[in-house]
């Protein structure tokens, strides 16, 4: 097992000194699933929730959050993100988010494609629990992750 990156040698939590890498293309992918009830579905495809257009909203939610990812894990560092695409869609029995994220920089996104999944099923189900109580989210994992060092 590798050694722990974001602990010091005084075993305390500590952001990872990334200065002296080079700079790359970088690129994640993520995905995530939040189970919904038929008649939750129904509403979603049909717009007809009172808080308005789910899949839309989940998608600006997950960009907004790939963004404040640094705000949101403390060792995280910022970064000026080039891509974010989150696409939530229906599927037989729930809902799907996808998100790509990249940047060209020292240190890697995924943890930005991750945020942006994990926020935007919180915000499908925060739109649908008045209506859906046996929602259960999960399946978020990482897809693919990319690194090409830039040439001058």
């Amino acid at each position: 097992m590798n050694e722990l990156t974001h602990i010091g040698n005084d075993n305390r939590p500590a952001m990872v000194d990334v200065g002296d890498k080079a700079i790359s293309h970088r690129m994640a992918k993520a995905k995530g699933f939040i189970k919904l009830e038929p008649a939750t579905l129904e509403l979603i495809g049909n717009n007809a929730l009172k808080k308005g257009n789910v899949l839309i909203t989940a998608e600006l939610a997950g960009t907004q959050a790939a963004k404040k990812t640094f705000d949101l894990i403390p060792l995280c560092h910022t970064l000026l993100l080039s891509k974010v695409q989150v696409k939530a869609e229906l599927k037989e029995d729930g809902a799907e988010v996808v998100s790509e994220v990249k940047c060209t920089g020292q240190t890697g996104v995924e943890m930005e494609a991750l945020t942006a999944v994990s926020v935007a099923l919180l915000t499908i189900y925060d739109m649908c629990k008045a209506v859906d109580k046996n929602m259960e989210l999960g399946r978020i994992t990482l897809i693919e992750k990319k690194k090409e060092t830039v040439t001058e």
